[in-house]
């Protein structure tokens, strides 16, 4: 009966209700980690895809290999400005070829064998 006592004390003053707000902070907090342990998993699992993909081919003018032809000429079309306010900024653009002659990028590499350079045996 003198535990009773107790418990109904502690009910009066709000004891539990202390408790129940601990309770729910610690899974707020435990969830919020989680969510973060979630993101820098799916980061890390991007970075290494990323990693793992060739060089893209990408000319100066930054368009793709494939827009270029067997000279060096790029195909794409691009935005060349045609009036400029006195700032030099430019205020209106009209469709044009873009003017890059060469590509200049990383050559992809085919695979290529190369021996051991130390001997085992």
């Amino acid at each position: 009966m003198d535990s009773f006592w107790w418990v109904l004390i502690v009910f009066g003053t709000g004891g539990f209700g202390w408790a129940a707000d601990n309770v729910r902070t610690a899974l707020r907090n435990r969830h919020e980690r989680k969510m973060e342990l979630l993101e820098v998993a799916k980061q890390e699992r991007l970075a290494v895809e990323a990693a793992n993909k060739a060089p893209e081919p990408v000319c100066g003018c930054t368009h793709h290999l494939a827009k270029h032809d067997k000279q060096g000429r790029c195909h794409e079309r691009v935005e060349v400005p045609t009036a400029w306010d006195e700032n030099k900024k430019p205020l209106r653009y009209e469709a044009g070829e873009c003017n890059c002659q060469q590509y200049v990028g990383p050559q992809p590499l085919s695979q290529v064998f190369a021996e051991e350079l130390t001997d085992r045996a």
